[in-house]
């Protein structure tokens, strides 16, 4: 009975033993698991490769885009007409060559990515005009010397507008030598039909338009034509800023209309009408002159509208008597998509024989803020004393970080 039961019992120990053996066994060569689909079939060691993402649709790259410019920003300062002196019919130019006229406005710019003017009137040195003057001691044709270009580079200017009816006083090759004149100081042009002012390189690619309704300039009385070059640019561009020089002139003028303009025979054009027609189309900032007097402002679309900046710098030949003496600086900032951010104006007004003066009196600046409570009812801008000026309702630009300093490239 002992015998038997010591049998059994070591029989059930060789099983056990038996069992154990065999499950290291299957452990020790167990294959592993190889997923069929991937790689080669029943290969040892073969991993799973991630899925394939899909390219992006043009759609998400221009969100991506968009996202991107909605923390950017860029300041662009803006002034009205300018005409420095001129030596036509005779010698009206400041005594010092005009070195020191703009010196008191100049730091007003450097901190800016964009500074514009309206040239009225012609860099060239010599050449006839092609307009005939009844009485040459009230001739209003401006033909200042070439090398001028370069006071406005020292002051800071980078870009200005040649369509406006003296831009044409002695013919296309005064223009022509305007643009050439602006070019070998830098500064860049827009007015004649098809040039335009663009910046290809920053961060912010940036265009400038100068419209007006005269011979030969991108053509502000048709819209159609106007806005088939905005599409183009928008194509091009992440930012739009557009010049119009429209308007009738004088104190009298001061109002916006809401119609067409006519002053001496001519269509000066709907500024309200063409404004709104370049915003809906994409432009971004829109900056007016002609009048010789500051008029309202206004936000459309959440873009900006200045409907004109009147008179800068204008030394001879242009009356600069009360409203016509005010010279504005409009300070804006927007973000890379062109929202309304920011602006401020910087007073200043006219002082012959020497430039543009900072007015610590604000009357530029209190005259615009009038002006655009009178007109647009405040032209959904939020004014406070000083100069500065913000949308009256928090832009949503999209910025999910604090913004950046302002980005453009400048060349």
């Amino acid at each position: 009975m002992l015998v038997a039961n010591r049998a059994r019992y070591w029989s059930g120990i060789c099983v056990l033993a038996l069992l154990a053996a065999g499950c290291s066994r299957t452990l020790e060569t167990a294959e592993p698991i190889v997923d069929s689909s991937v790689g080669q079939q029943g290969t040892p060691g073969a991993t799973v490769k991630p899925a394939q993402l899909p390219e992006p649709t043009p759609e998400q790259l221009a969100r991506q885009r968009a996202d991107e410019l909605s923390c950017a920003r860029i300041t662009v300062a803006a002034v009205g007409d300018i005409m420095l002196g001129t030596d036509f019919p005779e010698n009206r130019l400041p005594d010092d060559d005009g070195r020191s006229l703009l010196a008191e406005v100049a730091p007003v710019f450097s901190s800016t990515n964009i500074t514009f003017g309206n040239l009225e009137g012609v860099l060239m040195d010599g050449g006839e005009p092609v307009k005939t003057c009844k009485d040459p001691s009230a001739c209003y044709l401006f033909r200042t010397p070439t090398h001028y270009a370069g006071h406005l580079a020292d002051a800071g200017f980078t870009v200005m507008s040649l369509a406006n009816n003296h831009a044409r006083d002695f013919g296309e090759a005064g223009r022509t030598a305007s643009m050439a004149s602006l070019d070998a100081a830098g500064i860049r042009h827009s007015g004649r039909t098809g040039d335009l002012a663009i910046w290809p390189d920053g961060k912010i690619k940036t265009a400038l338009i100068a419209f007006a309704p005269f011979t030969n300039s991108n053509p502000m009385l048709d819209l159609d034509a106007a806005r088939n070059e905005i599409a183009k640019l928008k194509a091009m561009v992440d930012l739009i800023i557009v010049s119009f020089h429209g308007g009738a002139e004088g104190a009298e003028a001061s109002h916006v209309p809401f119609a067409s303009e006519t002053y001496f025979g001519e269509n000066r054009g709907n500024v309200v009408e063409f404004s709104h027609a370049m915003i809906d189309t994409g432009a971004d900032l829109v900056i007016g002159h002609g009048p010789h007097v500051p008029r309202a402002l206004e936000t459309y679309n959440g873009r900006l509208i200045a409907y004109s900046l009147g008179n800068f710098a204008t030394y001879y030949g242009i009356s600069i008597h009360a409203e016509k003496g005010l010279a504005p600086i409009l300070i804006v900032t927007v973000d890379g998509n062109g929202q309304f951010i920011s602006g401020e104006i910087v007073s200043a007004i006219q002082q012959r024989p020497f430039g543009p003066r900072l007015d610590d009196r604000h009357r530029a600046y209190e005259r615009i803020w009038e002006l655009t409570e009178q007109d647009f009812a405040g032209g959904g801008i939020r004014f406070q004393n000083g100069g500065s000026f913000f949308p009256a309702s928090e832009p949503e630009t999209g910025c999910q970080q604090d913004p950046g300093q302002p980005v453009l490239q400048a060349e």
